[in-house]
Formats: C-alpha cells, structure tokens, sequence
C-alpha cells in the first residue's frame, strides 16, 4: 500500500516537473522570437502620397506583437497638414518608432523625426528650419506660432527640449550660444545630441538595429505602391488644378458638343483620379464624390429643367464646391484649384464650340442668328408669314428655344420674358431670322 502511494506521488511530481518544462520551454520561445522591423523610406517632398504610405506601414506593423517602425528620413520638408496627420499617427500608435534622419529633417519633417519615440541622426545629419510657408511667403503669424508649438509639444513628449524645437520655426525665438534673433535654428546632428534633441549618432542602419538590440530582427522594406502614387499627384496643387480643369471641362463639352463620349470619360477620369486620390490621401471620404456629384446633377437640372436661376442653381454651386473643397489639403487650395479649373473649363469650351459642332442644348442657351453692323438683313417671305401664328413651346425659352408653328419647328424668343415647355404661343415679330412671340 505505502509502495502505491510513492509511486503515485512520484507520478505526480514528474507530471507536474513535465509541465513546468514545457511553459518555461513556451515562454522562452516567446522571448526568443525575434521582432520584425518595418523600414520606411521618408523621402522627397512630405503630402498625401507619404501620409498614406505610412498609414499602411503602420497598420502592417501593428498586427505583430513585436512589430517596429524603423523611419528612414531624408526630407526637405513638404505640406504641414499630411505632417499633422503623420504626427498623429505616431502618436497613437501602439508600435514603437524609431527615427533615423540619414540626411535631413527639414520643415515638416523635423515635426516627424521629433514625434518618434527614438531619435537617431548620421553624422552628416541636419534637423530644422520649419518655418511655415505659404507659396514663397511666411506664414500668417498666428500660423507660426500654432506649427512652434506643435514642434514643442512634440519634442516634450519624448522628454526633448520644446523651447529649442520652437525656434526651428519661429525666428523670433532667441536661444544663448545656439540661434540669434531673427535666424531659424537648424541643428547638425552633434549639436542635436549636445542639446538632448538627438538620442544617437549613428552612421547607417545596421548601427541603428544594433543600437536598439534589432540585429536579428526581420527586416521587412516597405516600397510606396500605385495607390499611394496617385495620393501624391493629387496631394500637388499644379496636378489638382489640372484635374478638375480636365474633369469639369470633359464634362461640360460633353453636354454641349457632338462626339462619341470622349470628353466626358476623359472628365469622369480625371476626377476619379482627383477624388479617389484625396481618399487614398486620408483627407476626405465618399461624402466629398457624393457632394461634387450632387452638385453637377443639380446644377444641369437648374440650366436645362428647372426655369430661372433659383435653389438648385445655388445647392449645386454650394455643392460641388463643398466637394471640392473637402478633398483638397487646405482651403487655399481648393479656391485656387477651383479658380483655375474655372478658367480652363472657360477656355476648353470656348474652343470646342469653335472647332466642333454642338447640340442644339446650346442653341437653348444664345440666340446664334447675329444682326450685322451696318446691314439690313431683310425678314425671308417664309418667316413674315407666321406673323400672328399659334403654336407651342417645345423647349423653355431663356428668352431663347424651340417652338412647334404650323406644323414645323422654329427658333424663336422673346421679347425677354421666360416662357415654359409645353405653352401656347403666338408670332407677334419677324426680324430678319428672328422669331419673336409671346404667350397667348
């Protein structure tokens, strides 16, 4: 009996030894796996393209436990609201960032490289000179001192100095031994480590990983893809103008010119490319396709169905310009975009009616038959006869259109008045190729 109970005791003791063997065995498996670094190339000019380039690095990234964002940064600078959305997607990451500025981390950049949990520059390295910029002139100052402070918030929560990340942008700010009044600070990468703005210096990547223990991390190199070019494009100002200019005016010559659907798919392109662009970009969703789309529908039914110039001529304008607006970085941008877009539709138009034969919706719009100067054109025996005929309108008149007299159809106008589709009218003037009625 004694002899079973050891046995079972004993059992029990290498059940229980087994068992321990096997979750130390797991855990040190755990422990072991090695991460997986994300390489991120932050090059050329920072906008919508890199903002959704990034989103996707870190969506990638936060799916493994052990996930990494490694920030390879070279930049000039770029648009400080894609910079703003990068902020804010480091931030709220729950991966860890490191950044390493291989070259410079100018304007928008320093934000990025100064948001990132590590900060590593090359020996050669420069970080500053954020001075925001509207075209080629300063900021608004309310808009210097808001990006100054944007800079410093983001240096303290890495515990950096927020005072000297202000004076990358505000050239007002003095800093003893550093910058004087009036000059924009832009560190090299051993005055950015002597000021505690630099965490390292470190001459490549294999540095870098071996600093933070990565060495044997899996390295994964991410590449921007197509999508995230088309963000880019879009994210241009010159390349938006060009799109809504191609867009709006493909769409216009479509309705007033015979053809074969060309100019309205090239339009219906080029603003797919717009739109679905912004969204690639993170700056708008379907609401802005929807609002532009709204817009044109009620603005064709204000200048073709609806008489006058009331509320859908005004939504539609609201609309479509509310789309636009809503896709684009910045207000400025979308006025600017919109101004130019307006012109070229204007000029493209214009030409179109010159050199292709239009349908005869443009007719509805201008009365084509012209008086010459200094010439008496007079009335034809055919026109003279319907004075005092009856007929109906088959189109509204704007004072221009259509109308069905004796049997056949006639332009005519009035003498100013707006006329419906579908009213009686009668013959009251011929004027040469004139036909002037009114409403019976």
């Amino acid at each position: 009996m004694a002899l079973a109970l050891n046995n079972r005791r004993i059992s029990y003791q290498t059940i229980f030894a087994l068992a321990v063997i096997i979750l130390v065995a797991f855990s040190f498996s755990a422990h072991a796996a090695p991460e997986k670094v994300y390489v991120a190339p932050v090059t050329g000019v920072i906008d919508g393209g890199t903002y959704a380039f990034l989103e996707r690095v870190y969506e990638e990234a936060e799916k493994e436990d052990k996930g990494i964002v490694l920030l390879e940064i070279d930049t000039p600078g770029g648009y400080i609201v894609y910079a703003q959305k990068i902020r804010d997607l480091i931030e709220h990451s729950t991966v860890k960032t490191i950044a390493f500025v291989d070259n410079n981390a100018l304007s928008a950049g320093a934000l990025i490289a100064l948001i990132s949990d590590e900060l590593v520059m090359s020996p050669g390295a420069t970080m500053g000179a954020a001075e925001p910029r509207i075209g080629n002139e300063k900021a608004d100052p309310k808009i210097v001192s808001a990006w100054s402070k944007e800079l410093k918030t983001a240096a303290e929560l890495n515990g950096k100095n927020g005072d000297i990340a202000m004076a990358m942008a505000d050239a007002k700010i003095e800093i003893e031994g550093l910058v004087g009044k009036g000059e924009l600070l832009t560190l090299t990468a051993k005055e950015a480590l002597e000021h505690e703005l630099a965490d390292a210096i470190l001459a490549n990547r294999r540095e870098v990983l071996e600093q933070f223990g990565l060495q044997n991390a899996e390295i994964v190199e991410e590449t921007p893809g197509a999508f995230e070019g088309i963000a880019s494009w879009v994210s241009n100002p010159y390349i938006s103008a060009i799109l809504l200019t191609i867009g709006i005016a493909g769409l216009v010559i479509e309705i007033f010119t015979i053809g074969f659907g060309i100019p309205g798919s090239i339009g219906l392109i080029a603003l797919g490319i717009y739109f679905f662009g912004s969204m690639f970009a993170g700056l708008s969703g379907y609401e802005a396709i929807l609002l532009f789309v709204l817009g044109i529908i009620l603005l064709v039914a204000e200048i073709f169905f609806i008489p006058g110039f009331g509320l859908a001529g005004i939504g539609g304008l609201i609309a479509l310009i509310l789309g636009v607006v809503m896709a684009a970085p910045s207000v400025e941008q979308a006025v600017t975009s919109l101004v130019a877009a307006i012109i070229g539709t204007v000029i493209l138009l214009f030409l179109s009616i010159k050199f292709l034969p239009t349908r005869r919706v443009w007719s509805r719009l201008i009365l084509s038959d012209k008086q010459e100067k200094d010439k008496y054109i007079a009335p034809t025996n055919t026109l003279v006869e319907l004075i005092g005929a009856s007929g109906e309108t088959l189109t509204p008149l704007r004072p221009a259109g259509t109308a069905k007299i004796n049997g056949k159809r006639i332009d005519v106008v009035t003498s100013g008045e707006f006329i419906s589709k579908g009213t009686k009218i009668k013959v009251i003037k011929v004027e040469g190729p004139r036909v002037i009625v009114e409403e019976e």
